[in-house]
């Protein structure tokens, strides 16, 4: 058997990893690389792999960075199956249909340019039509727990992984040609614990191979009531000053986090009478997705999703859907809480909101979530005193807040307490994180737990 990185190793997004097990060939997840020009230019490189020859995709969640170039994957070739959970297959349906529509917007823009050059048409990473195409890859989903025969001697068995509605980590069983079973472990990625929605992550079974991420290898969150507590402040101080609160946040879990810890405050009379956006087509159809498949959810969070008000539909909270509704909001001078995409401020409405409001001393910018290297959320919270916004310089007056409390990653005690269940593996292989961060896990798994872990690197292909 041999794993080869393809994506996700060194580096936060783009997760890719190529299992074969004999003929047989998996890929757990196909995602898209995030962050600086550099980064996003692999989108474009070849697989490292013919399409084709891939068997099946275990699709561990429904964020970009793990799903988003699924749909050239099988323009290129792959006519295999894709293999997850109920709420991701759907999810990933609304998150490549609105992927697709920002490359198409994106590859117009750019050949307007080329036109005017006299250069040749630009095409999009993917577009609609390829997103369509790619959907009908999807085979029926899998129940959490249940185990599946994927080849002889190959079982499979997918467990919540606790990150985001449907997202699960992989347990694979091989027995094909051995005299005992190998067992090979992949952490997608891990959720915090004790947040308000979704449940904490399973404890898997013990591996002889783990697959590890390290999104936040280097650190310990703050507690939720810590993190709530924090938000309040933010919202109470920018208020005070009459300003408003933006919240950059993905549309995916987090959004409906944030809504869920604001109608806590909100039913507790905790911050003082505004209106709360979610600015959003995306989030607002994933919101959907949420109800549906509440099942997923925390226990008591389903019977609270059935009364009214809840965290989905209580009297301060608006959906916005159209452009028109969202340009409306910059009108607003104060007491608004504005959640918006994209998380990292790398496109979407939260960028228009930013020109109108970065630049004022009263309002505030609360980071939620991860912010990779070379984005705009990054740049933002290391200090940056202007950045370019749709080709105008805007100053940053607006105080800036990180909570990381919020966020759906796992932070170093969480996987080391996730880890230490698989009792002891061969092999221990670290991905999702940036340097710092890989270091720091390793150097924690080797004290802590008195095992080796080895840092992933770009296309390594190892025996395993």
């Amino acid at each position: 058997m041999k794993l080869t990185f393809h994506g996700g190793a060194k580096t936060v997004t783009g997760s890719c990893i190529l299992l074969q097990i004999n003929k047989l060939r998996i890929l757990i997840d196909c995602g898209l690389w995030q962050g600086s020009e550099e980064i996003e230019s692999r989108n474009w490189l070849p697989f490292g792999f013919p399409p084709s020859k891939i068997d099946y995709v275990i699709l561990t969640h429904a964020h970009l960075d793990h799903c988003g170039l699924i749909p050239r994957l099988v323009r290129e070739g792959f006519a295999g199956e894709i293999l997850c959970t109920e709420p991701t297959r759907d999810l990933t349906r609304l998150i490549l249909a609105d992927s697709a529509q920002l490359h198409e917007e994106e590859a117009a823009l750019l050949n307007k340019k080329e036109r005017r050059r006299g250069g040749g048409p630009i095409r999009p990473l993917y577009d609609l039509e390829e997103v369509l195409a790619s959907l009908d890859r999807f085979a029926d989903p899998i129940p959490l727990n249940k185990t599946i025969d994927l080849a002889p001697g190959v079982k499979l068995q997918l467990r919540d992984a606790g990150h985001v509605l449907g997202a699960a980590f992989v347990q694979l069983r091989v027995t094909e040609g051995r005299k005992r079973p190998k067992r090979l472990l992949f952490s997608g990625d891990l959720g915090n614990t004790d947040k308000l929605l979704t449940p904490d992550p399973a404890e898997p079974e013990p591996a002889d191979l783990v697959v590890l991420e390290s999104t936040y290898g280097e650190r310990a969150h703050r507690s939720m009531r810590d993190s709530i507590a924090e938000l309040r402040q933010a919202i109470l101080l920018t208020f005070a000053r009459g300003g408003n609160v933006l919240i950059p946040s993905s549309a995916l879990e987090r959004s409906q986090e944030l809504l869920a810890v604001l109608f806590q405050l909100y039913k507790r009379k905790e911050f003082p009478g505004c209106q709360v956006f979610l600015d959003s087509p995306l989030a607002i159809s994933a919101t959907k997705v949420f109800r549906r498949y509440s099942e997923y959810l925390k226990p008591d969070e389903v019977q609270a999703l059935a009364q009214s008000p809840n965290a989905f539909d209580f009297p301060a909270l608006r959906f916005v859907r159209s452009s028109a509704e969202s340009k409306v909001i910059n009108s607003i001078s104060s007491h608004a809480i504005i959640i918006a995409g994209s998380g990292m401020c790398t496109g979407g409405r939260i960028l228009h909101h930013l020109k109108h409001q970065l630049w004022r001393p009263e309002c505030s910018v609360v980071f939620v979530g991860y912010q990779a290297e070379g984005t705009l959320g990054r740049r933002l919270i290391e200090g940056a005193r202007t950045v370019r916004i749709f080709g105008e310089e805007i100053a940053v007056r607006a105080q800036i807040w990180t909570i990381n409390g919020f966020s759906a990653h796992a932070d170093q005690p969480g996987l080391l307490r996730w880890l230490s269940h698989a009792q002891k593996p061969a092999q221990i292989f670290l991905v999702h994180g940036e340097m710092p961060s890989l270091m720091a896990l390793k150097q924690a798994i080797h004290a802590k737990l008195g095992w080796t872990a080895h840092i992933a690197d770009w296309k390594e292909t190892v025996e395993i």
